[in-house]
């Protein structure tokens, strides 16, 4: 079951103060960035956000699960999802202990 975009669309409106978030569709599901450093996806119309220490803290009974088979395991928010203010102050900090974005590699010549 592929993600509905007006999901998508709610789940990027209920997050603040956290850089520009944007979702990207990435193989008929999406992918939440904040000014380019990926922190979730949105995978049949749930939201799971990238495992770290501090979210795990945060969150404290944690459900886990993968996105996807093969997947590694992220944190699964479902309960949550309508509390705008708890949602923001997980993704802020989950993107706090990512890594930021690797550079692009510039395509060469062929």
């Amino acid at each position: 079951m592929a993600t509905d975009k007006e999901f998508v669309e709610y789940l990027v409106g209920q997050i603040e103060k956290s850089g520009e978030i944007t979702a990207k569709s990435m193989f008929g599901e999406y992918g939440l960035f904040a000014d380019r450093k990926i922190f979730a996806l949105v995978c049949d119309n749930k939201l799971f956000v990238k495992s770290t220490v501090g979210g795990r803290t945060f969150i404290k009974n944690v459900t886990e699960a993968p996105p996807y088979p093969g997947a590694k395991n992220c944190f699964l928010i479902e309960e949550q999802l309508e509390d705008r203010k708890w949602l923001s102050q997980l993704v802020r900090i989950t993107l706090k202990e990512l890594p930021e974005p690797k550079p692009k590699k510039k395509k060469g010549k062929k």
